[in-house]
């Protein structure tokens, strides 16, 4: 075996380790569920119910309406993700742009029955990525790309137990696809070609269920607590790995469930202040494998946090600000990747909502997310990779909720 064949077949060891990781994008939590919460950094969004859109973070709302009530809109994501100052076996590798841009849409509805019974339907989505590297970058089988999309379609339903006391539940419908491709870009020095090493292009059906409940000290004051459970999706479709048809088998995707807290304090007829603590169990998506048998890759991920407050500005009959602000912590612990850009992050969010009437808004909301610089240092059986990631985002939100 000469130097070359040596060399190539080490790259395509280590790369197939790393690249697999960066299929753990799927797993990645989207905070995208509408504009109002957008706006307020989603403080409180499960009891502030102010549209339908409520019902994803908290079933028990729904009886907080007393007339049917549709929210529509769509969220716009913009990543600036930069792997940079990266190194491979010494040798330095140019900056890449692996960012893009995503639009995920919602739609709500709330049917109260009668005042202590409510059903909703909803379709929106919890989870998703996209990422791409150049054609051309040397490490691609580190990165290539990652376009993973999920959309989870709700149907709930909520009693009003007393005067005080909410509970609300319903199932959820998650489908998810995803096109994921890792490869040795051609290198005219070496005279080598490009070789595949993971493509799939597949998707799935899973079912979780959610449940809530909310407390109203009075019509200011209330406060709620919810818990979802997000299943292990499989997905099947087309799926090469490492040359090896696997198209026979399912990839094995553990979601994250998540539990959240919040509150919402009237203070005036002016102001609010509202707030959220969310848990997100990310340490259950421990590894990466096939319905075959056939691991990709192990994770070290704890458990998240998110924790958000916000406020809320009664400005007239037509106006209502708001703004907030969210902390939330990386997946990631002492194990970091290349491939997979995370960290802790900042969410300084506004927005606003407009009334044409006393039954129709539009809102608007606006998040800059800013990520901080990780270190990604790796090392396996052809040598190590140093490399410095950080991901940013803009987020946009436009929204049109009714009352009928």
């Amino acid at each position: 075996m000469n130097k070359k064949q040596i060399f190539t077949r080490s790259v395509i060891t280590a790369a197939i380790a790393l690249a697999s990781s960066q299929s753990m994008a799927a797993g990645f939590q989207l905070n995208a569920q509408s504009a109002t919460g957008l706006g307020r950094a989603f403080a409180g969004d499960g009891v502030i119910a102010d549209n339908a859109s409520t019902m994803a973070k908290n079933a028990a709302s729904m009886t907080l309406f007393d007339a049917p009530a549709l929210s529509l809109g769509v969220i716009a994501i913009d990543t600036d993700i930069k792997v940079k100052d990266a190194t491979y076996n010494g040798f330095q590798l140019p900056d890449d742009q692996i960012g893009g841009t995503s639009y995920v849409p919602n739609i709500y509805y709330i049917q109260p029955i009668n005042d202590k019974f409510a059903v909703g339907a909803s379709l929106y989505s919890n989870f998703g990525t996209k990422t791409e590297f150049s054609d051309n970058y040397a490490a691609n089988a580190f990165g290539g790309l990652t376009d993973v999309k999920s959309m989870n379609l709700g149907l709930s339903a909520a009693y009003r137990i007393n005067q005080q006391l909410s509970i609300g539940g319903g199932l959820d419908v998650i489908y998810g696809s995803g096109k994921l491709n890792r490869y040795l870009p051609a290198n005219d020095k070496l005279n080598t070609p490009k070789v595949d090493l993971l493509d799939v292009d597949a998707d799935g059906v899973a079912l979780g269920f959610n449940l809530g409940t909310i407390y109203e000290l009075d019509q200011n004051n209330r406060f709620g607590l919810s818990y979802r459970y997000s299943p292990t999706l499989e997905a099947k479709g087309d799926m090469h790995y490492m040359r090896n048809d696997l198209s026979d088998q399912k990839l094995k995707m553990p979601l994250p469930d998540m539990a959240e807290f919040s509150g919402f304090n009237k203070l005036n007829d002016k102001f609010a202040v509202h707030y959220s603590i969310q848990w997100i169990r990310w340490s259950e998506f421990d590894v990466l494998e096939t319905t075959g048998g056939v691991k990709f890759n192990d994770y070290q991920w704890q458990d998240g946090w998110h924790y958000s407050i916000g406020g809320t500005y009664y400005l007239n009959d037509q106006w209502t600000l708001r703004a907030g602000y969210m902390h939330d912590t990386s997946a990631q612990d002492s194990k970091t990747s290349i491939s997979v850009p995370d960290s802790d992050r900042n969410w300084l969010s506004s927005g606003f909502s407009y009334h044409l009437d006393s039954k129709s808004t539009i809102d608007f909301g606006l998040t800059y997310l800013i990520g901080k610089d990780v270190k990604a240092n790796e090392k396996n059986a052809a040598g190590v990779v140093n490399a410095t990631t950080r991901a940013n985002a803009w987020l946009y939100g436009l929204q049109y909720s009714r009352s009928f």
